[in-house]
């Protein structure tokens, strides 16, 4: 089997609580737990969960924005984090990220040809002025927009646009893998679709790897090959996304797909339904303990760990 693209080894990420909370049993937050993954070159994987669950961390510490507390990054074979800052620098050009909001990832005061050609600069690529507006006009029209707009500001473009030229401004250094970190949760509905769709697009053309992380199931379902869905930063059920979606085996990822609101008026509404929890949570228990109605004794004691489970991956002792 080919190396994977990226491969997450036992991720650990603690960070220090401020001082008054000092009085809880630990001094440290622990965003994620033992994160294990493959991604592999040319695929799409998504990274689901509830806010707070620690997705976003795995994505800075993904790029090497972060140092993980415990475990290894590698990318193409290589650790990113036992490199020079010299090495992580030039390999820098192969992983790019799309931010959330794209009002905020883009600086007002410079014009897109600035903004777009920022990774080209801040990587050292020997360019004239002219190769630069050149590749630039070029990425534009890739992404859709017009090749004249790079003496514009961001100001001038709509929402939509705007994402476009975060994508576009990702994609110039040719990198193998880009991280979208909810890069479409902050546009209309419409736009949406049209901003997958470039993505899936350019996917395809450029042999891209995609790490895509949301909340918005339904987007998810859409984009990737392959999802894990992680709880209190920790992964409980991973596997293909048909599997997952069609056939959920953790109660948390069946909690999530039932809140997926459903369009059909002619389809029942379903509901999650209160959980009154039948055992009292120790540090030992299962992490979903408490908001579980499969519990068992086994569970108190027991954090379970992810094994397979018909060809998916998930870590509950009472699955199905």
């Amino acid at each position: 089997m080919k190396q994977p693209l990226v491969k997450i080894e036992d991720v650990y990420k603690d960070y220090l609580l401020p001082k008054k909370y000092l009085f809880q049993k630990a001094p440290v937050f622990r965003a994620l737990h033992g994160i294990n993954l493959a991604i592999h070159q040319g695929t799409s994987f998504g990274i689901v969960g509830e806010s707070g669950c620690g997705k976003s961390t795995l994505a800075r510490i993904v790029m090497a924005l972060d140092e993980p507390t415990a475990g290894t990054v590698f990318f193409g074979g290589q650790d990113l984090f036992n490199l020079s800052a010299t090495k992580l620098r030039l390999l820098r050009r192969n992983f790019q990220m799309v931010f959330q909001d794209p009002y905020g990832s883009l600086n007002p005061r410079k014009d897109i040809l600035g903004i777009v050609a920022e990774p080209l600069d801040t990587l050292q690529e020997t360019l004239s002025y002219a190769q630069k507006k050149e590749r630039v006009a070029q990425m534009l029209v890739e992404v859709g927009l017009n090749a004249r707009d790079t003496d514009k500001f961001p100001h001038e473009f709509s929402g939509g646009q705007r994402q476009r030229i975060a994508i576009a401004r990702a994609l110039i250094t040719h990198p193998s893998l880009i991280v979208a970190d909810e890069s479409v949760s902050a546009l209309d509905v419409s736009v949406q679709a049209q901003v997958l769709n470039l993505m899936m697009d350019l996917q395809e053309k450029y042999n891209l790897t995609y790490m895509f992380i949301s909340h918005d199931l339904s987007v998810v379902e859409y984009i990737t090959d392959r999802v894990a869905v992680i709880y209190m930063g920790q992964i409980v059920e991973q596997g293909t996304t048909k599997a997952l979606f069609h056939r959920p085996l953790h109660p948390y990822t069946q909690t999530l797909l039932r809140a997926v609101p459903d369009v059909n008026p002619l389809n029942k509404k379903r509901k999650n339904k209160p959980i009154i929890p039948l055992f009292e949570k120790t540090d030992a228990s299962c992490p979903f303990l408490d908001r579980c109605n499969r519990a068992t004794k086994i569970c108190v004691n027991t954090a379970p760990e992810l094994i397979e489970n018909e060809g998916q991956f998930v870590a509950c002792f009472n699955a199905n």
